[in-house]
């Protein structure tokens, strides 16, 4: 589990394209870059140790052979990727990691079949595992955001729990995207029920959400996308900050 607070910024692929959803609506996208190393070496730049990756060609259950592509150019870097998006077997993940992804996000599968996460963890270690665990009004989405699971956040965030789940990825759907501010307080109180670390997602919007994550009590990390690619977060910056106050 990490002891720090990290900033990740985001490199969302559809087509092989870093691209931004609203909503996770996959006909509300803007594209920023046509190559996605190109992405990864200005954040890189800007002095991030991780990147978060994420397929939404196979989130979405498209052909995402492009993304796969990119993402095998992605690994070459000096940097830690965490991955997700479509990954739904134990061979996936062997693949995933066998690249040199340090660590899998892992979201429908997980919700849809629990015994499968314990495997993994298991298998590979709970350091190299996170659950995303996309919400909107509390309930858990999967599919790409396009399924409602009928469970609460912490029900499903309880049962990671007893299978060994360190860490989860908690992105409000209904701010992603928008720049409307990052739902810290939903994120602090699934880490409160569940005693899980939470990675905050969707919605950052400037320094500011950036500081609600880090003083939160359970959060450990927070996703920035669209901030950091519209210049309203600056990346250097903000790490910059993180540092000089852990």
């Amino acid at each position: 589990m990490m002891t720090s607070f990290t900033i990740f910024p985001a490199i969302d692929m559809r087509g092989g394209e870093v691209v931004r959803l609203k909503f996770g609506d996959p006909n509300q996208k803007t594209v920023y870059d046509s190559d996605p190393v190109v992405a990864a070496k200005r954040w890189m730049k800007a002095g991030t140790e991780w990147l978060h990756v994420v397929n939404l060609d196979g989130a979405f259950g498209d052909d995402n052979r492009a993304n796969w592509d990119a993402l095998l150019r992605l690994t070459l870097l000096p940097v830690k990727i965490q991955f997700g998006g479509g990954i739904r077997t134990m061979d996936d993940i062997g693949r995933l990691l066998g690249i040199g992804v340090k660590r899998v996000i892992l979201g429908t599968i997980a919700v849809k079949d629990p015994a499968f996460v314990g495997r993994v963890v298991t298998k590979y270690g709970a350091e190299r595992v996170v659950i995303g665990l996309d919400a909107r009004d509390g309930m858990v989405k999967t599919h790409g955001w396009q399924e409602d699971s009928g469970l609460t956040v912490e029900e499903v965030g309880r049962r990671m729990k007893s299978l060994g789940v360190e860490t989860v990825l908690h992105t409000d759907i209904g701010r992603d995207g928008v720049l409307t501010g990052v739902n810290w307080q939903a994120s602090q109180a699934l880490a409160q029920a569940t005693g899980l670390s939470v990675l905050g997602s969707g919605g950052v919007a400037d320094m500011s959400d950036i500081e609600a994550c880090m003083a939160a009590e359970g959060i450990t990390g927070v996703i920035t996308g669209r901030a950091i690619y519209d210049g309203r977060l600056n990346l250097e910056k903000a790490i910059e900050w993180v540092a000089q106050s852990c």
